[in-house]
């Protein structure tokens, strides 16, 4: 019998103007300590008009429960952003997906620090891309996604206006997401 156990994994250290440093430390660690670090949000929308929004696992240390982003996670070390997102869709969403597919609109700064001890400071590499099979063919990964819904942007923008008070997305993140909610209904041109 083996013993099984989970590393944590290691994530590339940047600057504060998000240039490599050459060092990579733990999760945990660049969440101890502050240190500047990559992620990627991937927002899947339909030709509908509707967002993919994932609600995040009550065990998360982070806004559990809260509505986010369709599929985000951390850049691993050594690894290149699209192939960080490929990854992170297939682990948390078992959809599989085309770097070409992906369409960058942005890197966003968030720099947050939370009541837990974490301390954020993530750049946010942002790709939206047109979900093309329905919601039940996607698998949330346990531990990380509670449920998956499609909403659409017009009620996106709806719920946002009351963030502060109706617990549905992450309030702190409300500029983020409009801009975000903002760049899909430009490209579907609603």
């Amino acid at each position: 019998m083996g013993i099984f156990f989970l590393m944590e994994e290691y994530i590339d250290i940047i600057t504060k103007s998000g240039k490599p440093t050459g060092k990579s430390a733990t999760k945990t660690e660049i969440h101890t300590k502050g240190w500047y670090h990559n992620t990627v949000h991937i927002w899947l929308y339909t030709s509908k008009g509707e967002i993919l929004l994932q609600q995040r696992a009550a065990s998360k240390a982070i806004c559990p429960l809260l509505w986010d982003v369709s599929v985000a996670g951390h850049v691993d070390a050594g690894e290149t952003i699209k192939q960080a997102a490929i990854r992170e869709i297939q682990e948390e969403i078992s959809l599989n997906i085309k770097q070409e597919n992906l369409h960058q609109i942005g890197v966003f700064p968030c720099f947050q620090s939370y009541d837990n001890g974490i301390i954020d400071n993530e750049f946010h590499h942002t790709f939206i891309a047109k979900l093309e099979v329905s919601i039940e063919e996607l698998k949330p990964q346990p531990n990380e996604v509670e449920a998956l819904k499609l909403v659409p942007i017009d009620t996106c923008f709806s719920l946002l206006i009351n963030s502060y008070t109706n617990n549905h997305f992450v309030a702190s993140n409300r500029a983020y997401y409009e801009m975000v909610f903002q760049h899909i209904s430009e490209y579907l041109n609603y």
